[in-house]
């Protein structure tokens, strides 16, 4: 079915985003025509604001409105512990714990040769300067259970580890409440390897 141009636009928008397909694009946006105009300029202008507002903080390269992040400037968190992940996405999922107390440092993506992504291409030389300068005493690489992320955190490891910095992977293995039998091979190997006593 052919649309209105602005109903078009609006729904070719939509589908852009991520996990977006075509179907809900239009349901958004039927949804956005739906709604009164105040709240449409309420949510236009959100997206707007997010855009021109935000930033990378210039130490540990997390979005955020304030240079350095709220993270970086709190002298309480634990400032000899850096959390490195690949995302900013996920110093939020670690924050959700309320168990770790340091620092991040966001790598915005991971290496991976296949599409051309290697070291230089994310935050790295930005990681090396940071314990150049600073009192870092261990590095928690936090990068996703792939294969990318495996070998950003073999990579991590091999140019950190000699200089004198502890550098540890945080665990992976089976979920709370997963059943064994639906495990695959690696995620089993995993969870023996990341044992630990009771």
């Amino acid at each position: 079915m052919n649309f209105i141009a602005p109903v078009s636009k609006l729904i070719d928008e939509f589908s852009k985003l991520p996990g977006i397909g075509r179907k809900t694009a239009q349901r958004l946006a039927f949804h956005v025509l739906s709604i009164r105009e105040d709240q449409a300029f309420s949510l236009a202008n959100a997206i707007v604001d997010a855009k021109r507002k935000t930033r990378f903080c210039s130490i540990c390269f997390n979005i955020t409105d304030v240079d350095p992040c709220v993270f970086c400037s709190n002298e309480k968190r634990d400032q000899s512990t850096i959390c490195v992940v690949e995302s900013s996405k996920d110093v939020i999922a670690i924050e959700k714990t309320r168990e770790y107390k340091g620092l991040y440092h966001v790598l915005h993506g991971a290496i991976s040769p296949m599409d051309g992504i290697g070291p230089d291409d994310i935050k790295l030389k930005e990681l090396l300067q940071r314990l150049s300068n600073t009192e870092i005493k261990e590095i928690i690489v936090a990068t996703n259970p792939t294969i990318e992320g495996e070998a950003t955190a073999m990579y991590i490891s091999r140019i950190v580890s000699p200089l004198g910095i502890t550098v540890s992977r945080i665990a992976h293995g089976i979920p709370i409440g997963g059943d064994l039998e639906y495990a695959d091979e690696v995620t089993l190997s995993k969870s023996l390897e990341g044992r630990r006593k009771l």
